[in-house]
């Protein structure tokens, strides 16, 4: 049996960023954290959904932190305690971090399975993509604490929404480094990393 075609990396992109910009859009909108909260749950619900429907599976990353997101937001409306919904960007981009630099200690490199379809690259590129990929993931999980931790609600989503911002240029800034190493040529776009909410 043969496996499924991957999404176009647009589609991936607008999945597994919709929960997040969904959230960080109603929130501007209507000035109302628990509405915003809604559309995480539902937004992450529908990227599920899509992903499924689009790649006849759900790929490990979204399913995640799209499940994860399903949690915490749920808590954070059962419990009606926003820091639930989030911690949910600490806890991800923590483990995420801590899946690569375990893996990387063990001789493995989960990056190298879940894009090694999109991308041919030596040995030692995968290991520094991995670890500039696991620094950034501990960068924003530790900027996320602090955030959540020290400041109001209204700067936590503005601090959500850079980001998201910041996400997609770190992934654009690894371009260059992937143009010299792969060996398929033109190489695409690699996938932000998922930082939704």
């Amino acid at each position: 049996m043969t496996r499924p075609a991957a999404a176009p990396t647009w589609v991936r992109m607008v999945v597994d960023g919709a929960p997040a910009i969904a959230f960080v859009g109603a929130y501007l909108t209507t000035r109302d954290f628990r509405l915003a909260t809604w559309c995480v749950v539902i937004g992450s619900a529908l990227a599920l959904i899509v992903n499924l429907i689009t790649e006849r599976r759900l790929a490990p990353l979204p399913a995640i932190s799209g499940s994860l997101a399903l949690v915490f937001g749920g808590l954070s409306l059962a419990l009606h305690n926003n820091d639930w919904i989030k911690m949910k960007m600490t806890i991800v981009d923590g483990l995420l971090g801590l899946a690569l630099f375990v893996g990387l200690a063990l001789g493995k490199n989960p990056l190298k399975v879940i894009l090694g379809g999109a991308f041919s690259l030596p040995e030692t590129a995968w290991r520094t993509l991995a670890i500039r990929y696991g620094l950034f993931w501990w960068s924003c999980a530790i900027a996320n604490e602090w955030v959540r931790r020290t400041q109001s609600d209204h700067v936590f989503v503005y601090f959500r929404g850079g980001v998201l911002a910041l996400a997609l240029v770190f992934a654009f800034a690894q371009t260059p480094f992937l143009l010299r190493h792969n060996a398929r040529q033109p190489p695409p776009t690699p996938d932000p990393p998922d930082l939704g909410v």
